[in-house]
């Protein structure tokens, strides 16, 4: 359970005090998938770079099963974050000296795993993608579906329990971006990961199992 409780952010510009959200209530429950729709500027990528502890709010609580995660001494925040929480962004920013199979062992080498067995999990998460005939690829010789998948299976090397995705299909064309949506779809039914996507795209939104809409740093709507 992910529980947001009166969760605010505030930014300083030019000396000019903007309240990019504004006392936040939400609870994402273990497994399902939430959409983020709203207008730009409405807070929506402020909201997951602070559900993946990216950014820390200016007032109020983020609880991961009920603990207070900016509690916690920064260490401590960077190994839950790596272990725990999978990203996915609109420009995938893959390393693009490193082939499909490098850029994702990744985050499990950062982490400290051996190698053989970080090229074990990424060899059978690009298979499962559909991109086995793609591993020894750099970045420059994939379309964008492709770089968009093969930054799915980083996301997912260290086996999160929550996936966040920043507009996933936003610089995809229509066809390859409703791919990406049912393989989101798939990832969260299947390992029963919960998703949280930020997106303009409507039709992806109405895949997930629900939505709140966002405007002026408040939530707008339930669906």
């Amino acid at each position: 359970m992910i529980r947001l409780q009166q969760l605010s952010k505030t930014f300083i510009k030019d000396g000019t005090r903007i309240e990019v959200l504004k006392g936040l209530d939400l609870e994402i429950r273990k497994g399902e998938s939430l959409a983020v729709v709203g207008v730009s500027g409405s807070g929506k990528s402020t909201l997951i770079h602070i559900l993946g502890t990216l950014d820390h709010p200016t007032s109020g609580t983020l609880l991961y099963d009920e603990k207070n995660v900016f509690e916690w001494p920064e260490r401590k925040l960077a190994a839950f974050r790596n272990e725990k929480i999978g990203f996915v962004f609109q420009f995938h920013n893959l390393l693009p000296e490193f082939t499909s199979l490098e850029n994702t062992m990744m985050p499990a080498l950062i982490h400290g795993m051996a190698k053989g067995e970080a090229r074990k999990r990424a060899e059978a998460i690009l298979n499962d993608l559909g991109l086995r005939d793609r591993v020894t690829h750099k970045p420059g010789e994939l379309s964008g579906g492709e770089q968009q998948r093969v930054a799915m299976a980083r996301a997912l090397i260290m086996e999160p329990e929550i996936l966040l995705a920043d507009e996933p299909t936003g610089n995809l064309d229509s066809e390859t971006g409703a791919r990406i949506g049912n393989i989101l779809v798939q990832l969260n039914q299947s390992r029963q990961i919960t998703l949280v996507v930020v997106t303009h795209n409507p039709l992806l939104a109405k895949q997930m199992s629900r939505s709140i809409g966002l405007k002026d740093g408040r939530i707008d709507f339930h669906e």
